[in-house]
């Protein structure tokens, strides 16, 4: 293992390898107890299988760091159980399967950009960015009269996925999505 990380160099959104297999530090905390020599706690998620545990590392342990690169790729189409993907600079084509993608897919309209991360060669996950716009292409219309303060609706927007949104919002409306809630942020067009 030729490169290491030191728990000091711990941060949030770090990835590290564990075992032979990619992690992202979701959270962690530097503890110096009274007693004894100090220790990290951290929360980490599994890149591929999409699992969290939360070991303890004793301060000064090292952990490798795991040979992955980000490209950013343009979503073509869905084949079976997988995204097909296109490097934009090499014109390449990659396959991610459903469980890479995770929500992502709610979000992945075709010729949107995306990056996708790689390691060891092998696309394990999608990062879309941090807002999308999605047409509605589904939504019972608001009823006169059902003025409640906040009152949300159903709505599916073109990809198939389904969120609250407020009741102004009709049929072939543009909606901007963020991608991290699901959550409903503004109208567009």
């Amino acid at each position: 293992m030729a490169d290491v990380i030191d728990t000091s160099e711990f941060r949030n959104g770090l990835k590290i390898l564990v075992d032979g297999d990619p992690f992202e530090i979701v959270e962690f905390q530097h503890v110096k107890p009274g007693k004894g020599s100090a220790f990290v706690r951290t929360r980490i998620r599994n890149l591929i299988s999409g699992r969290t545990l939360e070991p303890t590392f004793k301060s000064g342990d090292k952990v490798g760091r795991p040979d992955m690169e980000e490209k950013e790729m343009q979503y073509l189409y869905k084949e079976g159980e997988h995204f097909v993907f296109m490097d934009t600079k090499t014109f390449d084509q990659t396959h991610v399967d459903e469980k890479g993608l995770g929500e992502s897919k709610n979000y992945l309209k075709e010729n949107e950009n995306a990056k996708v991360l790689f390691w060891n060669g092998r696309a394990i996950s999608v990062q879309m960015p941090n807002a999308v716009e999605l047409k509605v292409t589904k939504c019972d219309p608001g009823v006169r009269g059902d003025t409640v303060s906040g009152a949300l609706k159903p709505a599916t927007m073109e990809t198939g996925y389904t969120l609250n949104v407020p009741l102004f919002i009709n049929e072939g409306d543009v909606l901007r999505i963020d991608t991290r809630t699901g959550a409903y942020i503004t109208r567009v067009g």
